[in-house]
């Protein structure tokens, strides 16, 4: 049989109301594709809706995935019989989120992350910098004495309540800032890191710090501002431009190699990834591994989502995966993408929709991916002329990235809630 005459019956299906067209089944040549669907799903839809001015571009989902292949190789590719009326679910695609901004630093940008309209921002040149989301470098502070590596705002959301970078120099910093002020002022010391500080987490409650590098070792840490005389772990020492130092809560031993990424599941969950090819989900209370897994590469970067209760973790053999720590049957490896040509150093999930994350690589490249679409990214972010080190989405309205190029490029998604 010739499959461009060969029919196969469908049903056309949406959650918006606003573009909802009769969900009868009705017969469409086998090799259709995605194009030739969103043309016959807008015809459809002006036909039935007096009040649409504006064609759709649309994405369709057959079983769980995004239609990228003619529908007879998808249904193949899927094991799905093609003697069955074949329901597809149309969404408005995704729109392509538009360059903006290009922050320009003095030297390597390793560590980003969004509050309101500020960005936060870590270099190798020993600085933290402070920029607004229209590209206004604000201020700059260079209290550490080598690279920073990462940084964190101590509460998502509100820069007001302060912020925290970790450095190569063995310890972290908490800072103070007025936003709107170019004032800044590190204002705590967390010193007991042997070797360099490459990651670092703040709880869903803004009340711990949880930070790794080179030494191995998780560290748990007070996110307080101010001496509790009840906590005798701290030390009532004020050092030089009256900084208090403190020591960590706890430290937690199990990693081999350096703690790359940490990412808080809830107040009491730590989950770490590591050079060591291995991730960690610790009891931050009971102070010992809930339970692990053991990948085939060092893992680089990760990301929880707290809309799926999943990990997205990357690694140096230019793959992304998707982990479920939570199931029973089969691999906790649930999706594998693959797009980079090296190394992928940083992933982000939206906060906002739970099929969409970024990443960053080794190769230049910045991909915007759903989750639905595992065989290629919805876009590729061009813009950056070396490695890129990190990549955040911390604020819903930019995507941001920054690495070895020295500058941060700031994306605007049109996509938002």
């Amino acid at each position: 049989m010739d499959l461009g005459e060969s029919q196969l019956q469908v049903r056309l299906l949406t959650k918006q109301e606003s573009i909802a067209i009769p969900d009868v089944p009705f017969a469409v040549p086998s090799i259709i594709e995605h194009n030739s669907l969103n043309e016959l799903v807008n015809q459809l839809i002006k036909e039935n809706k007096s009040d649409f001015l504006k064609p759709k571009e649309l994405d369709f989902l057959v079983f769980g995935e995004l239609l990228r292949l003619p529908l007879i190789e998808h249904l193949k590719e899927h094991n799905i019989s093609s003697e069955t009326t074949i329901d597809i679910e149309y969404i408005e695609r995704t729109p392509s989120p538009e360059p903006q901004e290009s922050l320009l630093h003095d030297d390597w940008v390793s560590g980003i992350q969004t509050a309101d309209k500020w960005i936060l921002t870590g270099c190798y040149d020993y600085s933290i910098n402070l920029w607004t989301t229209h590209g206004k470098h604000v201020t700059s502070s260079k209290e550490h004495t080598n690279i920073v590596k990462q940084v964190a705002w101590i509460k998502s959301g509100d820069p007001s309540q302060g912020f925290v970078s970790v450095s190569h120099d063995l310890t972290a910093l908490l800072w103070e800032w007025e936003p709107g002020t170019n004032t800044v002022k590190p204002c705590v010391v967390l010193k007991g890191h042997e070797k360099g500080i490459d990651s670092v987490g703040i709880s869903p409650n803004s009340q711990k710090i949880a930070t790794g590098g080179w030494d191995t070792n998780l560290k748990i840490w007070s996110a307080s501002f101010e001496n509790d005389e009840e906590e005798p772990v701290l030390k009532k020492v004020r050092g030089p431009k009256n900084i208090i130092t403190r020591t960590p809560l706890y430290t937690l031993k199990g990693h081999k190699e350096s703690i790359t990424s940490i990412d808080w599941v809830d107040n009491q969950t730590v989950c770490t990834v590591s050079m060591d090819h291995t991730i960690k989900f610790w009891d931050a209370e009971l102070c010992g591994v809930k339970s692990d897994i053991v990948g085939q590469k060092a893992f680089l970067g990760s990301s929880w989502s707290s809309l799926s209760n999943t990990l997205l973790a990357c690694s140096a053999d230019r793959h992304i995966r998707l982990y479920d720590p939570r199931t029973s049957e089969g691999s906790v490896v649930k999706i594998t993408f693959t797009s980079h040509s090296l190394w992928v150093s940083s992933v982000k999930w939206s906060k906002y929709d739970e099929y969409l994350f970024v990443s960053g690589s080794y190769d230049s490249c910045v991909k915007l991916w759903d989750t639905r679409s595992p065989r290629a990214p919805l876009y590729n972010l061009e813009g950056h002329q070396g490695q890129v080190l990190v990549v955040d989405w911390s604020n819903n309205k930019y995507l941001v990235s920054g690495g070895c190029d020295n500058s941060v490029h700031i994306f605007k998604n049109k996509h938002v809630f």
